[in-house]
């Protein structure tokens, strides 16, 4: 049987999501912390997840984000220590992200740094078939998950967030059975608008909140925090993103100086939809 043509219902799922010290690899920046459960038909099989040594620090804007600590890192395995059970984990599952390039842009940065092969599952993006399938004002796991009443428990933390991606995937596949009588892999793919390609480590995506504040053209409020560490809260009009000397930055009109200004993205903590 072609891995498509298997029935959702005997697909096994590993839910994966990571925390990371900045926005990416192609930066210098890795995974500080990785969580997967393994579900098929609804039901939990099998889990992992882990604290990593990164190899260097957290950026401020991923510590206001996540609040993983130095002292929470110390002594805590290097990535090739708890690469094998992850893959075991993920062996013959479709493997599920909300955003996933970006969760497995790092994953094969890692595996790259590690010499290891990436994992071979049909890779399934519950952002992708949010945007597709829903209407909500924004598609970020936080925002969907309050749109389809989901307790988040521990939010941007990455058991936290398999929780959570979990049971998005569990609506929408809940929603596409009844709605419209899908019942294979292959037609959740399709729902999702085809295969996703396994990203290379390179080439990793913005996460959700930045590309859909770019995309809506509309002012958005930031949290963000500055070198000096103090976190400062205003209403910008995000323009572009460029690069320089090794960092991503936000072009932006920042109505609370009144002019164009440029923010760190690994600087930036939140970015909400204005009023």
């Amino acid at each position: 049987m072609d891995e498509l043509d298997q029935p959702l219902s005997e697909t096994a799922f590993a839910v994966f999501d990571v925390e990371t010290t900045g926005l990416n690899p192609a930066y210098g920046h890795r995974v500080c912390e990785v969580a997967c459960v393994r579900v098929r038909n609804g039901e939990e099989t099998a889990r992992f997840e882990s604290l990593v040594d990164p190899k260097r620090h957290v950026s401020a804007g991923a510590f206001h984000v996540n609040h993983i600590t130095r002292e929470m890192l110390s002594g805590a395995p290097a990535f090739e220590e708890i690469a094998a059970p992850l893959l075991a984990l993920m062996s013959s599952a479709a493997i599920v992200a909300h955003n996933a390039p970006f969760d497995l842009g790092f994953l094969a940065a890692e595996l790259e740094i590690a010499g290891l092969p990436p994992p071979e599952g049909v890779i399934v993006d519950t952002l992708s078939l949010v945007r597709r399938l829903y209407h909500f004002g924004s598609n970020s796991l936080p925002a969907v998950a309050a749109a389809m009443e989901i307790d988040t428990g521990m939010a941007h933390r990455a058991m936290g967030d398999v929780e959570t991606t979990r049971q998005v995937l569990d609506q929408i596949l809940h929603d596409i059975g009844s709605r419209w009588g899908a019942t294979t892999l292959g037609e959740l793919v399709a729902f999702q608008g085809g295969p996703i390609a396994y990203p290379h480590a390179r080439a990793v995506p913005l996460p959700t909140t930045i590309a859909e504040a770019l995309d809506s053209g509309g002012r958005v409020r930031m949290r963000y925090v500055n070198a000096a560490g103090q976190e400062t809260c205003r209403t910008i009009q995000p323009l572009r993103v460029r690069e320089d000397r090794g960092y991503q930055y936000m072009v932006a009109f920042c109505y609370l100086k009144g002019e164009q200004r440029t923010f760190r993205l690994d600087r930036i903590i939140e970015l909400t939809a204005d009023g």
